[in-house]
């Protein structure tokens, strides 16, 4: 865990958050964000926002007076969803002492592009997710990458508890109790489905780190129902991970770089993209591999490209708009 100096001093200047103003046509982000909003992250706290390039001002002007707790995570590692929800969890028992703000990287690139300078200033590479950070009087204070123990964490949240005294930043959210958070209507939450038991075998699996566990859940639920998306989805993901796993991020792109002719280090590359969030970069890559190749090389680089696609799901429009342009580069 990084041992980062609790002090809004320190970092005053080193990055623009204002630029992270709605964009033209956007609504307004004036007003700070409800507490109680789970904005579309699953997970049962009332001190959970999920956070957009438009939206990120009102959680700046929520951490003038309200410490914040900001995440940074991605749809592609199951993990720091879950580390989400175990600081939003946090943020509920301490009486809402501070709020989670949620960041879908995938889906919010100007918040990430804004935080680069001072990631790079205290961690020289962003390689792994989450990424946690605390946010003061509008002050990013970087805080660790990759989940960490919750022994560590409570530690380090103390900490920056006391620095928001210090600061007379003493704000709080409200939060529900432990029979369920009021969404913002007033009503309590639906109890969440019950999971089909293959797909419980697998999300346990994967609370694990057990990809071959996972992967075997999955496939018993294809075999019982070909037609079953959320299986076929999870599988492509789970796999997805169990493939990067023991990859060097910095390692991986700097091939790619250095062998742009090398079509398994561009396929590499492109998995490190998509469990980045670099969704549209990894199959960009792909695409422009596609065009410039022939025969096995073409054929390899377009079928883990249309695996991939089964990654992300053919609803989504990143999709849609990389098989135009992998037909394009075919033919």
């Amino acid at each position: 865990m990084t041992d980062q100096p609790f002090s809004t001093a320190a970092l005053r200047g080193a990055v623009d958050l204002s630029q992270l103003s709605p964009r033209a046509g956007a609504p307004s982000g004036g007003a700070a964000p409800q507490a109680g909003s789970g904005g579309g992250v699953p997970g049962r706290s009332g001190a959970l926002v999920q956070v957009s390039d438009e939206t990120f001002e009102s959680v700046v002007n929520v951490s003038l007076t309200t410490p914040v707790v900001m995440v940074l995570w991605s749809p592609q590692l199951p993990e720091s969803l879950t580390h989400l929800r175990d600081l939003a969890e946090r943020a509920r028992t301490s009486g809402g002492r501070f709020q989670v703000a949620g960041v879908d990287i995938s889906g919010s690139p100007g918040i990430l592009q804004a935080l680069t300078p001072v990631l790079q200033q205290v961690f020289g590479q962003v390689s792994s997710l989450p990424v946690v950070m605390g946010l003061l009087s509008g002050q990013p204070m970087p805080f660790y990458l990759g989940v960490q123990p919750m022994e560590q964490v409570d530690q380090l949240l103390e900490k920056f508890l006391e620095a928001a005294v210090t600061n007379a930043v003493t704000g709080r959210v409200e939060v529900g109790d432990d029979d369920g958070v009021p969404e913002e209507n007033g009503e309590q939450e639906e109890p969440a489905e019950e999971l089909p038991p293959l797909h419980q075998e697998a999300y346990d699996a994967i609370d694990r780190g057990d990809w071959a566990g996972a992967i075997s859940a999955y496939e018993k639920a294809l075999e019982q129902d070909p037609a079953d998306e959320l299986a076929r989805l999870g599988l492509g993901q789970v796999r997805l991970l169990e493939r990067t796993a023991s990859m060097d991020l910095a390692a991986v792109r700097q091939a790619a770089a250095d062998r742009p002719e090398d079509v398994q280090a561009q396929i590499d590359a492109a998995d490190v993209d998509l469990v980045g969030g670099h969704v549209e970069d990894g199959f960009g890559r792909l695409v422009e591999t596609v065009r410039r190749t022939s025969g096995e090389d073409r054929d390899r680089a377009r079928n883990h490209l249309l695996g991939l696609f089964d990654v992300i799901g053919s609803q989504d429009e990143r999709v849609g708009k990389a098989r135009r342009a992998l037909m394009s580069a075919l033919y």
